[in-house]
């Protein structure tokens, strides 16, 4: 008999990002067996949800900290796919507050290399744009939609914790799901002329944070598939659209936690 080809297949290792305490907690209620391990001022939380080996961390906050986080997870976790999970700054005509992008391509809207290097291309690399996982993004896109029309239907999300009167409350409609380009930089958008500036320099930007694109930076040299889902809880302007910390715990936190379980359900 061949042993080797009746072998269990491996358990799949997953890093998961998460932006917010309060998505990482979500994410660590459903790994009973986790243990955590320190390293590098981080704690990595390693066990398993689903039949998927997840190794879950906060990214930190800025490229460089969300860099060394993933090339962590990488070569000291063997992490074969990174999902990162947060929110961002809505400025795409569409995106509203409340919505889900989930990128399909990133660029960091701070490189600048000139005279040396094109704005925005990666010295070295000959790009400036950075693809997602399209497989990945796929999975992302269809899960997002389907957790997000059961609060259509129903009024509250498949892991039971995003309700239609949260929604209300914060004056957020029913959230859609973009699919695009996010833009990262070591800045927090947050005036008008700060979000035109980058919607005049790169007009097809979706939404704007300050992780991904180091993220997908970090992946494509190592060869990693991988995907950024982000829940918009602002138009990266001046206005204080909603209560933000509610918002973390009624609605980022909830969409993230389903779409992730669900996505790893299919994985």
């Amino acid at each position: 008999m061949n042993n080797e080809a009746n072998a269990t297949p491996a358990p799949r290792r997953i890093g998961i990002l998460a932006a917010m305490p309060e998505e990482l907690q979500t994410f660590l209620d459903e790994m009973p067996d986790e243990h955590q391990v320190e390293l590098a001022g981080r704690t990595f939380w390693v066990g398993h949800w689903h039949g998927h080996v997840v190794i879950a961390v906060l990214s930190g906050i800025g490229k460089v900290a969300a860099a060394v986080t993933t090339s962590l997870l990488i070569n000291r976790f063997h992490a074969a796919e990174i999902w990162f999970t947060g929110v961002a700054g809505g400025l795409g005509s569409e995106v509203r507050v409340g919505d889900v992008v989930v990128a399909d391509e990133l660029v960091q809207h701070d490189m600048d290399a000139r005279p040396l290097f094109p704005r925005y291309e990666l010295p070295g690399k000959g790009v400036s744009i950075l693809r997602a996982h399209s497989e990945l993004s796929d999975l992302a896109v269809e899960t997002t939609q389907a957790v997000l029309s059961t609060v259509s239907r129903h009024g509250q999300a498949e892991a039971g914790a995003l309700s239609r009167k949260d929604l209300d409350d914060l004056g957020i409609g029913l959230p859609s799901v973009h699919r695009g380009l996010v833009a990262s930089g070591d800045q927090f958008i947050g005036s008008v002329r700060a979000s035109q500036a980058i919607r005049d320099a790169i007009p097809a930007t979706l939404a704007v944070e300050m992780e991904g694109a180091a993220v997908a930076q970090v992946c494509h040299d190592f060869g990693v598939p991988f995907t950024i889902i982000r829940s918009i809880s602002d138009r990266a302007d001046d206005a204080a659209h909603v209560d933000f910390q509610r918002f973390i715990r009624a609605v980022a936190s909830p969409v993230s936690h389903a779409v992730v379980d669900a996505m790893l359900r299919r994985r």
